[in-house]
């Protein structure tokens, strides 16, 4: 499917981004990546960062189009963050993206677990929202989605850090959507089990805890979705992208799903 999306499945108009430059946070694997190479292809110049420097030269060269750039950064270190949005100029779409923190029961966590993951999530996504703003503000045109997770409404089982963590970055989104310029849209990506390297980390490690094989902890999971597979990185990408586009000027402070309808709230 990923390949098709890029190819001649492609479900946008050819540039409709062309002349936009995208700062994709995690891009070097998973739902980053599919952001940074569907963003690439739909005309947006890419700045990719990630910890990964030999998986970021791949995806760069990989990328649609041309003067896309990729930039080491570890989203824990803050003042690096700092500096680096510092230096790139005019950014007119922000993912905020950053790999989970590990599984496990809630009560095992220290409050030193806690700090980590929301450094690279809520503290590094501020940073970046604070700085880039006011160069979105005068272009007059600025996305920020924030690829999150649907334990913001459904709370899911032995990751009970990752659903603190997300239901925080929910209510930050939230309330930036009522604070931020008119031109500029805040929304949120609500990935389902997704077929990334982070699932099947989550799926040994139940399988760990349990016993159980972590083809079964997969079965349980699909179990409970209707589509009855997991969700290929590239079709969150193109909800990702969506939401980027000049159209999608008047979705704002919305988190929208792409679970195979998992979740049962409305």
């Amino acid at each position: 499917m990923m390949e098709d999306l890029l190819g001649e499945g492609f479900p946008f108009a050819e540039g409709v981004l062309a002349g936009r430059t995208a700062l994709v946070c995690g891009a070097s694997k998973g739902i980053g990546r599919a952001c940074a190479l569907m963003l690439a292809r739909s005309g947006a110049r890419v700045l990719a960062c990630a910890r990964s420097v030999d998986e970021l030269e791949s995806l760069t060269l990989e990328m649609h189009g041309e003067g896309h750039e990729s930039i080491e950064l570890d989203l824990e270190d803050i003042e690096a963050v700092a500096e680096v949005v510092s230096k790139i100029g005019v950014i007119h779409i922000l993912v905020n993206n950053s790999g989970g923190p590990p599984g496990g029961p809630l009560l095992e966590n220290s409050l030193a677990d806690f700090e980590g993951p929301f450094r690279r999530h809520l503290h590094a996504s501020h940073i970046l929202t604070q700085a880039l703003a006011p160069g979105m503000e005068e272009e007059g045109m600025g996305r920020i989605v924030n690829i999150i997770s649907t334990s913001v409404r459904e709370p899911i089982d032995n990751i009970g850090l990752s659903n603190t963590l997300r239901g925080s970055m929910a209510s930050w989104s939230k309330s930036l959507s009522r604070e931020l310029p008119a031109c500029i849209t805040i929304n949120n990506i609500l990935p389902g089990f997704t077929d990334t390297d982070r699932l099947g980390s989550l799926a040994e490690s139940i399988s760990e805890r349990t016993g159980k094989p972590p083809e079964d902890v997969r079965e349980d999971w699909m179990s409970g979705v209707p589509i009855q597979r997991l969700i290929d990185p590239m079709e969150t990408a193109a909800a990702v992208t969506w939401l980027c586009l000049p159209s999608s000027s008047g979705v704002r402070g919305v988190s929208l799903a792409v679970d195979g309808g998992r979740m049962r709230s409305i």
